[in-house]
């Protein structure tokens, strides 16, 4: 590689006490891991506490480093968080325009944990040429959903579709990176309640920004079955218990990249 990345790390968060440290030191620890083989020069991470009526702002100041941050706003709105913190890793990074090639923006969501190599995948991906990087996801438990657990788990390991040349279909703001240029080019996220990641995604590949679908670069979120953004992720998790009779049906986007109908996975019928 050539000069490291500056890696910034935006985390949304609404009511999250429980999870967010978790979340946090996962992502200090895939930091640390890239700062010290060299492919990341510098990194921050900033947690943007939305609409919070419990601890998670102090709970997430426990583990982050002393150059990284809690943003408290009161948006209730997932896209609004995102471009928030964003806005502030940007800040926090600095160094003008021509250093935006080098600086690659990160988000996931509180819920979530990723592994000690998961900014390095990123990384792998963008020294490449990715301006763009969905990633997968993998459920951590099913047991918010008792009645089905294991019909809802067997449903989603067995549709969550994959092609053999290690692409896939998904874009999930629990696991998506993109180069600052590029971001910045296209607007940043959009600031929707819903399939915000979706919509920039739609930006980067309608505006020709090369883009790379990998399961490569893979985290773990919670399945449970009420989430914080409204029709999202865990909304959709929750439709499958009522479905698991048809196995006709798999949970998947669209290819250009936009949002199913009313803004989140659908179900939709399965290929071939």
């Amino acid at each position: 590689m050539n000069d490291g990345w500056s890696v910034g790390v935006v985390v949304p968060a609404r009511d999250e006490a429980d999870r967010i440290a978790a979340c946090v030191s996962s992502l200090r620890a895939s930091l640390r891991a890239s700062l010290g083989d060299g492919s990341c020069g510098e990194a921050r991470i900033v947690v943007v506490a939305d609409r919070c009526r419990d601890a998670t702002a102090t709970v997430a100041r426990g583990p982050l480093g002393l150059l990284d941050e809690v943003v408290e706003v009161d948006y209730g709105n997932v896209g609004a968080a995102r471009r928030r913190g964003t806005d502030r890793l940007l800040e926090l990074l600095g160094h003008g325009r021509a250093a935006a090639k080098r600086t690659w923006l990160l988000t996931t969501d509180a819920d979530t944990v990723v592994p000690v190599d998961w900014v390095a995948a990123h990384l792998r991906l963008a020294e490449a040429g990715a301006a763009g990087v969905a990633g997968v996801i993998r459920i951590d438990t099913f047991a918010d959903h008792p009645e089905h657990a294991d019909a809802v788990r067997r449903r989603f390991d067995d549709t969550y579709a994959t092609h053999p040349d290690g692409t896939h279909p998904h874009v999930h703001g629990a696991n998506l990176g993109v180069r600052a240029d590029a971001y910045l080019a296209v607007g940043g996220w959009p600031t929707l309640a819903t399939a915000e990641d979706h919509a920039l995604w739609a930006r980067l590949r309608s505006d020709g920004w090369p883009t790379v679908s990998s399961i490569e670069a893979w985290v773990t979120t919670s399945g449970r079955r009420v989430g914080r953004a409204p029709l999202g992720f865990a909304a959709c998790l929750a439709d499958l218990a009522p479905a698991v009779g048809n196995s006709n049906l798999l949970v998947e986007r669209d290819e250009s990249g936009a949002p199913g109908q009313h803004g989140r996975d659908r179900l939709a019928p399965a290929g071939p």
